[in-house]
């Protein structure tokens, strides 16, 4: 299956870079890691959030069809792990859209942000609002860690600072989604699910993993990691590779340390990494691309500014020296039907470090991207990887929307979600992940009503 030229053109718009801080402070990555072992594994996790964990609603707005309740809490995650999140997102925000009118039950969905999904409106217009009016349904929307209110001050837009962040961010939306399930409960709303796209519903799924009862999951142009989507991936070439690798050459505890940190899962990523960096070298050399051509294609953009319309997703910037060709090759793509997972990594940036001279040596090792790279999956993996958490309690509740030719969210050489999840659904649109992201919210609506509909035949007498 080839990938959409449309995300593949739309991706080229953004000059900013992910991850300019490097991959977060090792003391910050081992205590992800650990915490990660635990909120993975569903039993030891039942008592972690208290039943009657305190949730307040602080504003309410009147409308014609609905009622808007703006409210907060306090991320659990600071009570288990200290300092990890940023100061401005340890208040966990939301917005809760109520209908006046049900049609039938008291249905509520949680909506987890896909990237660049900032405050409530896009959720609340594109989503939200409709369900209301189509199926008489209640959604509440979540703000993410690093996002809107949550963002810290020195973040660029959505550009997270670290690659620690996505994980941080990770883990708090798992417990803070399991906070608003057991409020809802609390409140008599039934029945209860979770979604999200893109980026959304990586967490939605998570996050559902953690749930201890069968619960309606709908996540939207996502799949089973985000290792692919940073590695393999469109979005690979927002990275900041330049930092990541400096730090990793000149840090050994990267190597040395977090590395046996990892499951299973991501061990077999770096066995991956390994191979997957030789079969790069091995298709560069035959498309004829010399090191310098690597270097020019895939050197970073200037700064410049983040286009926020549309999904909100990552874009990069215009032609530089030596692109044209890459241009030339990316063009192919979609007709020539090869996939972004083995398409020449000499898109990603691969700038010498210059570092002072005891550094130098290490940080021009001539495999350093690759390793780099495998490092990428590994960490990736640990964190993201739904192998590594416990399988949904119902799989049968699962509807997953995924579009034929995403180029974001890459799934050839990982693990499908039915294999991980036996007995999920997976629907599948045609086009690619920004095509479908801009035309079929109706389709991901109706993927939600179905999967409701779903689990009140199958339980409808557990509330």
């Amino acid at each position: 299956m080839g990938v959409s030229r449309l995300d593949v053109f739309y991706r080229r718009l953004l000059l900013t870079k992910l991850f300019i801080g490097g991959w977060g402070k090792p003391e910050d990555l081992k205590r992800i890691f650990e915490f990660r072992k635990i909120i993975g594994d569903r039993e030891r996790c039942r008592s972690l959030v208290p039943e009657d964990y305190p949730v307040y609603i602080n504003k309410t707005e009147d409308h014609t069809d609905c009622q808007i309740h703006d409210g907060f809490f306090m991320s659990p995650l600071e009570h288990f792990v200290p300092g990890i999140l940023p100061p401005e997102a340890v208040k966990a925000r939301f917005q809760f859209i109520v209908p006046k009118k049900w049609q039938k039950n008291n249905p509520v969905c949680i909506h987890l942000a896909g990237t660049g999904d900032h405050f409530f409106w896009r959720r609340r217009t594109l989503m939200a609002r409709p369900m209301v009016k189509e199926a008489g349904m209640a959604s509440l929307l979540l703000e993410n860690p690093y996002y809107g209110y949550r963002k810290p001050k020195d973040q660029l837009r959505s550009c997270l600072k670290n690659v620690s962040d996505l994980f941080v961010m990770g883990g708090a939306l798992i417990l803070e989604s399991t906070v608003l399930l057991r409020w809802l409960e609390r409140e008599g709303y039934w029945p209860l699910g979770m979604t999200g796209i893109s980026m959304g519903g990586y967490m939605a799924s998570l996050a559902v993993t953690n749930w201890p009862k069968p619960i309606p999951l709908i996540p939207c142009l996502s799949w089973s990691t985000a290792s692919s989507v940073f590695t393999t991936g469109v979005l690979s070439k927002a990275v900041n590779w330049t930092e990541l690798e400096k730090q990793y050459a000149i840090n050994s505890v990267y190597e040395e340390e977090i590395m046996k940190l990892l499951d299973y899962c991501g061990a077999d990523s770096f066995k991956v990494g390994r191979e997957f960096a030789k079969s790069v070298d091995s298709l560069e050399h035959l498309l004829g691309l010399s090191g310098d051509d690597r270097v020019s294609a895939g050197q970073s953009s200037k700064a410049g500014r983040e286009t926020e319309a549309g999904p909100g997703l990552f874009f990069d910037g215009g032609p530089e020296g030596g692109r044209a060709r890459v241009d030339q090759l990316l063009s192919s793509v979609s007709s020539s039907g090869m996939s972004l997972d083995t398409f020449p990594q000499s898109l990603h940036p691969n700038n010498t470090v210059q570092e002072k001279k005891n550094n130098s040596a290490k940080c021009h090792r001539p495999s350093l991207h690759n390793e780099s790279i495998s490092f990428m999956k590994g960490v990736m993996d640990e964190c993201t990887h739904m192998a590594n958490f416990s399988v949904p309690v119902d799989t049968s509740l699962i509807v997953v929307v995924q579009a034929k030719e995403d180029a974001y969210i890459p799934r050839t050489g990982v693990l499908s979600l039915q294999e991980i999840w036996p007995g999920c659904e997976v629907r599948f649109l045609n086009g690619g992940h920004i095509s479908a992201y801009l035309f079929k919210q109706n389709t991901f609506r109706r993927a939600i009503y179905d999967t409701f509909e779903r689990f009140c035949l199958k339980y409808p007498n557990l509330h």
